[in-house]
């Protein structure tokens, strides 16, 4: 019987090498900077759809807009204090409540009694329904609004429901003294949407093209400067979509937005993007959306030139490009 071969000798598997601290470290920091270049650039997209989402919401304003004037006849006023279009009780309404039915909202509207101020009565709970349209996505979360002070007519109220919001406000036009005492007047210095007006398409001489009719004011009521929130500071208009003071004119500020309306010699030269508080301003970077009174939404940098923002701010001042100065 031949010999059994005797075992050889064991055969172990070789350990795996493991990775050292010096490895781990390297590929912990490519990894981080990874992050750190796509991180921003994925916040950059995320804003860019916000953005896009902002101006589709003017765009259907500006259908609601032009809806109203299809039925009416005129633009809506951006509030009303006595009777007109829309108004016949004559109540303080405002410019927001009377184009729901084109923004099919019309079940909100039936809710709403135009016999009635609009703080008062039911008109209230009509006034916490958000409407997605009136909001930009890019503004930030803000503290609910459920006081507001008196501004007369309307009293100060404690709401037993929030405000719902409005990023998206009628510019009446613009403050003569405050821009150029010399070009606008009275006659001349109003937009299409001003209080208790009722604007027909032929008094827009200045092309519906060129005369911007809504503009964001975003964050309101609460108060911000160059985006930066202002706690000590308080605002009274703009207080939520059903309010109808919360349209206001061109002032101009100085560019940190300390001061408003100061006038060119003394700084205020700021038309977009310095304040929020009843000046045009957004969460947008370097700008603001603008309706126009043809319908289209453009896109308004913010280092416009305070006389060209007021041109456009105007319907019927004869101030169009030949007028505005050089860049």
């Amino acid at each position: 019987m031949p010999p059994i071969p005797s075992p050889g000798p064991a055969s172990h598997p070789r350990p795996r090498a493991g990775l050292s601290l010096v490895e781990v470290l390297v590929a912990m920091g490519i990894v981080g900077t990874l992050a750190g270049l796509l991180l921003p650039a994925a916040s950059a997209a995320r804003e860019a759809a916000r953005r896009a989402q902002c101006l589709s919401h003017q765009r259907q304003i500006g259908l609601g807009v032009l809806g109203f004037e299809a039925a009416q006849r005129v633009f809506p006023a951006s509030g009303w204090t006595r009777p007109g279009p829309g108004n016949p009780d004559g109540r303080a309404i405002g410019w927001r409540t009377l184009i729901l039915p084109h923004l099919e909202q019309a079940d909100v509207r039936m809710l709403y009694d135009v016999r009635r101020h609009w703080w008062e009565g039911t008109n209230l709970a009509v006034a916490s329904i958000p409407i997605p349209i009136f909001v930009c996505p890019s503004t930030p979360a803000l503290e609910p609004v459920t006081a507001a002070v008196a501004k007369p007519p309307r009293p100060a109220l404690a709401l037993a429901r929030p405000l719902a919001r409005a990023d998206h406000e009628a510019i009446q036009g613009v403050q003569s003294a405050a821009v150029d005492r010399d070009r606008y007047g009275t006659g001349n210095r109003h937009a299409v949407m001003h209080r208790d007006s009722a604007t027909r398409h032929a008094w827009i001489t200045d092309g519906t093209s060129r005369t911007a009719m809504v503009v964001e004011a975003a964050g309101r009521p609460a108060v911000f400067r160059q985006g930066r929130p202002r706690t000590d500071l308080v605002n009274d208009q703009g207080i939520g979509w059903i309010d109808a003071e919360g349209a206001f004119s061109l002032d101009g500020a100085t560019p940190d937005g300390a001061r408003e309306g100061c006038g060119r010699a003394q700084g205020c030269t700021a038309a977009v993007n310095a304040r929020n508080d009843n000046e045009p301003s957004s969460f947008h970077l370097g700008g603001i959306h603008a309706l126009f009174a043809d319908g289209h939404v453009a896109f308004v940098e913010a280092s416009i030139a305070l006389e060209v923002m007021a041109a456009l701010c105007t319907r019927a001042a004869g101030d169009g490009p030949d007028s505005w100065p050089a860049d």
